[in-house]
């Protein structure tokens, strides 16, 4: 039976991410059709991103065609489409129209997972000089800029200049920071140590800036010391309770104990908050939907939009808090178990049953900070080092959308891991502002 038969209940997914291609999966067998729309034609597993940022993994290691993911749901369509905005009165979801014209897509029941993007806290005009790590996009070009300053940095005859490429800034100390930070470190100390003849870049300042009193803040605070540690032995500078309060082309200014400092340095990187996508906005606006401060949908016990049972928000779009009174983490985990939850409680008002409320069963968390270090809590076990690493490796290899993704990705690692090298190297040019060409210039 095709994916568009009009006799049985249509359900239209926003976002091919971990809650929507999880839902799609799991509502193979409901007597359903599902048609998931997403501007990408891909799948991306995003907590390897920070791997394609320092040149460790290739774009194509850590994304998946969605329509080869989905080729075996025979009442399954991919449409490469972005939504933008509602028709919740006659239940339609509208589509960008490259010609002009005003496409739609109707549905019976909606599933809206279209993620989160970097929250800036009111400065989005360090968008562009702080970029986030959201996309291969996002990936590609820091792997651009930290790789560019390097390269300028070696060709650079004032030291004072010199030590400004070589300066990197990551803001924000959760999980994304933390590994990015240490990839840098191992970038810095080890890949790239015999690969340039006037720079030593084992010299490269890397600083981690946290707001908070310690890194990985939902980690226990024995594992955030001994990340701490890790990480200072990869010659990161951590430093926490300090707050960013501008970035210009090549400096940050922090404040530390009601004291401002300026921090010269070409490279800054944000990892520092998250808000709901801008999808989100349009839901609330069309449906009169509930959001919290960070944009998110404020959702029913089941998952649903308040006054509309038939819009489910899952992921990084939905605030949940009838677990625990705290919205639920913004992790794969939360993404993955609501979409499966949807799928069954689509089934279930399908055949007459009202669903059970959603539970998230909390597996644990884990961050790698570099060769043999990690950290894993998950719970009932807390591992750390050699252990915590080998436990994030496993379990991120075994959520790879792909077995030929598992291979490629732990084929890469292995030689990664023996030669220190990160053969991903490349610069490739995804903007063409000239100033972050230009060499920082001296301040007045």
């Amino acid at each position: 039976m095709p994916a568009t038969s009009p006799s049985l209940h249509r359900v239209v997914i926003i976002g091919g991410g971990f809650g929507g291609l999880y839902a799609a999966r799991a509502l193979s067998r409901a007597p359903v059709t599902v048609t998931l729309l997403d501007r990408r034609n891909f799948h991306l597993f995003q907590p390897l991103l920070y791997q394609v940022a320092t040149g460790g993994l290739s774009p194509a290691n850590i994304a998946s065609p969605l329509r080869a993911l989905l080729r075996g749901e025979r009442r399954t369509e991919v449409l490469l489409a972005e939504a933008v905005d509602f028709d919740v009165a006659q239940r339609r979801v509208l589509l960008d129209s490259p010609d002009g014209g005003s496409p739609s897509i109707a549905y019976d029941t909606l599933i809206v997972a279209a993620g989160a993007q970097f929250n800036y806290f009111g400065h989005d005009e360090w968008r562009t000089l702080a970029p986030g790590l959201k996309s291969i996009e996002d990936a590609t070009e820091i792997r651009r800029r930290v790789l560019t300053a390097f390269e300028n940095a070696e060709r650079e005859p004032n030291a004072e200049q010199r030590r400004k490429w070589m300066t990197f800034v990551i803001v924000g100390g959760g999980a994304t920071g933390v590994e990015l930070a240490g990839a840098l470190g191992e970038l810095a100390h080890h890949t790239l140590k015999r690969d340039f003849r006037s720079i030593n870049p084992a010299e490269a300042r890397i600083l981690l800036l946290e707001g908070r009193e310690r890194v990985l803040p939902p980690f226990v605070p024995e594992l955030s010391e001994k990340t701490q540690r890790s990480l200072q032995q990869l010659g990161v500078t951590v430093r926490t309770q300090v707050v960013v309060t501008d970035i210009q082309p090549h400096c940050v200014t922090v404040r530390e104990n009601n004291r401002e400092e300026t921090i010269d340095a070409a490279t800054v990187l944000w990892t520092a908050g998250v808000r709901a996508a801008g999808l989100s906005k349009k839901l609330a606006a069309a449906a009169q939907a509930p959001a919290d401060r960070s944009g998110r949908i404020i959702v029913e016990p089941d998952l649903s939009t308040p006054g509309h049972p038939e819009i489910f928000v899952i992921g990084d779009m939905a605030c949940f808090t009838h677990q625990t009174g705290e919205p639920l983490p913004g992790v794969a985990p939360v993404a993955m178990q609501q979409g499966r939850y949807v799928a069954g409680a689509i089934a279930d008002r399908l055949a007459g049953r009202t669903p059970q409320p959603f539970h998230y069963h909390d597996k644990g968390s884990m961050a790698v900070i570099g060769r043999n270090a990690g950290v894993a809590d998950l719970g009932w076990l807390k591992l750390s080092g050699y252990w915590g690493w080998l436990a994030w490796l496993c379990i991120h290899l075994a959520f790879l959308a792909r077995f030929e993704n598992r291979l490629l990705v732990l084929t890469q690692w292995a030689w990664n891991y023996w030669t220190r090298n990160r053969s991903a190297r490349l610069i490739t040019r995804t903007s063409l502002d000239a100033c972050e060409d230009e060499p920082p210039k001296p301040q007045e």
